[in-house]
């Protein structure tokens, strides 16, 4: 990185399937690999914060299958998000939750709520399930994590696709609903088009940057040198750290 000017430092946190594609991919199509930077520690909130405005950076969240991400930051910065709520819809097979949640689900039992309440007190049940609404989370920084409501729904008949459901209210009676259906295997965490959208994420965060020198190596997690090196982070980041943040997100 000797032309820090013109460079650009990443660092992946990934899971599973979805981390390993990120990391293949800047691989394969980033013009130049080296060493890595993993950014999953718990005391991960505050080392980024403290890194990103020591050195006036910004920090990019990705939105993974969050819809309407920027929709959500207009009317949260004009004050007119007045209620946010998402609801994941998904197989059985697709959740990885703490506990003895979803232990005793069966084929053909059909639907079942297994959480209704504030993302914060669901994002430590289901820290791998939860990205879309962490980042929605984000986006809404005035609600923030306890004013925003997360739902995750067990269904058994959703064998080929994960439905991620938006509703946004403002003042007056409006309201806002998306429904994003998102073609999935059985047992996969991650839907097959929020791999795309991750990396879009990451390509967008350097449109206006004439030289790009991308570093990545594997998705092995390790102690991160970030308040030194740190010009720039881009992390899937497992949100059950997360709590309101002054962050500048970017979908």
């Amino acid at each position: 990185m000797a032309d820090r000017a013109s460079s650009l430092k990443i660092g992946i946190v990934g899971y599973g399937h979805l981390g390993q594609f990120l990391v293949e991919k800047i691989q394969k199509e980033g013009p130049e690999v080296g060493s890595p930077s993993a950014l999953s520690e718990p005391q991960l909130e505050q080392e980024l914060c403290t890194a990103a405005n020591h050195h006036g950076r910004t920090l990019y969240i990705p939105s993974g299958a969050l819809w309407g991400g920027q929709d959500i930051q207009r009317m949260n910065s004009n004050g007119t998000l007045k209620a946010l709520s998402i609801r994941m819809s998904k197989h059985p097979s697709c959740f990885r939750l703490t506990g003895s949640l979803l232990t005793d689900w069966t084929e053909g039992e059909g639907r079942r709520v297994l959480f209704h309440g504030s993302v914060a007190e669901l994002c430590p049940i289901a820290p791998n399930n939860v990205n879309t609404m962490a980042a929605a989370a984000i986006a809404a920084s005035k609600l923030g994590f306890r004013g925003v409501t997360g739902e995750i729904v067990s269904d058994t008949a959703l064998a080929d696709y994960h439905i991620v459901e938006v509703e946004a209210t403002g003042p007056d009676g409006f309201m806002v609903k998306t429904v994003r259906k998102n073609p999935a295997k059985l047992g996969a965490v991650t839907g097959n088009a929020t791999y795309n959208s991750f990396w879009s994420s990451l390509l967008g965060m350097y449109v206006k940057t004439t030289k790009v020198k991308v570093k990545a190596k594997s998705k092995e997690c390790s102690k991160p040198d970030i308040v030194e090196k740190m010009f720039f982070c881009y992390a899937i980041i497992n949100f059950q750290f997360y709590r309101p943040l002054k962050i500048n997100l970017r979908f």
